[in-house]
């Protein structure tokens, strides 16, 4: 093949040419962030339908039917969990509708946006949306027909989770949010987004089991169905963006062999 004809060839694959670099900050999904008002402040949750899609909707759907608003956070441990979403607001309450399969895993839909950024010869890390993940190897990937990325939750600083009881597919209404990483709980109970705004008031929430003086979630509500002047005007830093991408590897420079997923926060922006 001539030159001409090759690289003519080569370009049709989209092989010639830099790639236009991802955007450094992402808009929030309106149809998929929670605004949390609590009674120390409020919580904006990223959530992620790839890795939770049952999850997803039923937070979505108690939170339209006003189910969460004046719950109580009836069981607080320091340096691990929030804990809500039960209406008789206490451990082993459910809501009016049936329990959840359990969701522990995902195997991601075509096009989803999963950024690796820790890559191991016995598995990955990264982000899904926002959202840290663990993964198989590459090579645990190729194996068998289905070659969709295969991705748990990990649980970070922030991250939200479905609480459930004893047996796996027990999962309800009951949400916690994480105050200090607590990886332990990976592949166990289903992640269904992250706190990218109102870290301060997941820390602040009083401690107890339950607390003495517990705090409330005052009103739950999905951005979408907000006025748009009561909507978080908030971006998110992308970490499939360069900027992200560079503080990535700054961390694992320094940190080497310790860093994980759970060492990026998320940061925002207002606008």
């Amino acid at each position: 093949m001539r030159g001409g004809r090759l690289i003519a060839a080569v370009a049709a694959l989209g092989l010639v040419g830099a790639a236009k670099p991802a955007p450094d900050w992402l808009p929030l999904d309106p149809q998929n962030t929670l605004v949390i008002e609590t009674t120390r402040g409020r919580m904006v949750v990223a959530m992620t339908p790839e890795l939770a899609p049952q999850a997803v909707a039923r937070v979505k759907r108690l939170a339209r039917e006003g189910v969460y608003d004046g719950l109580l956070f009836h069981r607080v441990i320091e340096g691990f969990v929030d804990q809500t979403g039960n209406p008789n607001n206490r451990d082993g309450g459910t809501s009016a509708y049936p329990d959840l399969p359990a969701e522990f895993s995902a195997r991601l839909p075509a096009g989803s946006p999963l950024t690796v950024v820790v890559r191991r010869a016995d598995g990955i890390e990264g982000f899904v949306g926002v959202v840290p993940v663990a993964g198989v190897s590459a090579a645990e990937q190729g194996l068998g027909g289905d070659h969709r990325p295969r991705v748990w939750g990990a649980y970070c600083e922030g991250v939200a989770g479905m609480g459930r009881q004893a047996g796996a597919d027990t999962a309800n209404s009951e949400i916690f949010f994480m105050r200090a990483p607590a990886r332990r709980l990976d592949h166990d109970y289903a992640v269904w987004g992250r706190v990218v705004d109102g870290l301060e008031a997941v820390r602040a929430i009083k401690v107890g089991e339950p607390p003495p003086d517990p705090d409330r979630m005052l009103r739950v509500r999905l951005a979408a169905d907000l006025a748009a002047g009561e909507r978080p005007r908030l971006e998110v830093a992308n970490p499939a963006g360069p900027a992200f991408q560079a503080r990535a590897a700054a961390l694992k420079a320094r940190l080497g062999a310790a860093f994980s997923v759970c060492d990026l926060p998320i940061v925002v922006r207002r606008y």
